[in-house]
C-alpha cells in the first residue's frame, strides 16, 4: 500500500451526502477496545484544489464520533470518474457538507440510504453516460467521412 499520513478531518471534503446507520454501526464495533480489527486508511484525492474523500466516509465519521480529530489517509491511486466525483462534491457543498464531521447529522437507515444515495448516484451516472454518448455522436456527425471508391 502507498504511504499513509494523518490529515485533520476538518480538511477533508466529503463526496457523499449520507451515511448508512447499519454501516456506521459495523464500523463503530471495529473501534471497540476488545476489537482486533484495523480500519483501512481513507483514500483522498486533490480535486479542483481541495482534498476530497473518495471512499471511507463511514470510517471517517466513526473515528470523529469516537473523538479523533485526525485520520490516516492515503492518496487515491485508482483512475476514477472524476466528473462524477465533482458532481457529488457539488451536491455536498449545496447541502452544507464541507467536512467529514458535517455528516454526523446525515446518518439514515440503510433502506433510506439506498434510495437517497445509491439511486441518486445511479441516476446521475445514467445521465452522464447519455450526455457523453450524445456528445460522441455529435462529434462523429461533424467528422469528415472517407470517400468511397
Amino acid at each position: 500500500m502507498s504511504d499513509t499520513f494523518l490529515m485533520p478531518l476538518e480538511k477533508i471534503q466529503p463526496s457523499q451526502l449520507y451515511i448508512s446507520r447499519a454501516k456506521l454501526d459495523q464500523v463503530t464495533k471495529c473501534l471497540e477496545p476488545d476489537s482486533h480489527k484495523h480500519l483501512e486508511p481513507i483514500p483522498v484525492k486533490e480535486l479542483a484544489g481541495e482534498v476530497i474523500c473518495t471512499d471511507g466516509h463511514t470510517r471517517g465519521l466513526a473515528l470523529f464520533l469516537a473523538g479523533h480529530q485526525e485520520v490516516e489517509v492515503v492518496w487515491e491511486t485508482e483512475n476514477l470518474d472524476w466528473e462524477e466525483y465533482a458532481i457529488c462534491v457539488q451536491w455536498c457543498k449545496e447541502e452544507g457538507i464541507r467536512t467529514i464531521p458535517d455528516l454526523r447529522n446525515r446518518v439514515i437507515s440503510h433502506s433510506q440510504y439506498r434510495i437517497l444515495w445509491y439511486d441518486r448516484c445511479r441516476s446521475m451516472q445514467e445521465k452522464l453516460a447519455a450526455d457523453r454518448s450524445q456528445k460522441h455522436v455529435t462529434s462523429m456527425a461533424g467528422a469528415e467521412r472517407p470517400e468511397r471508391e
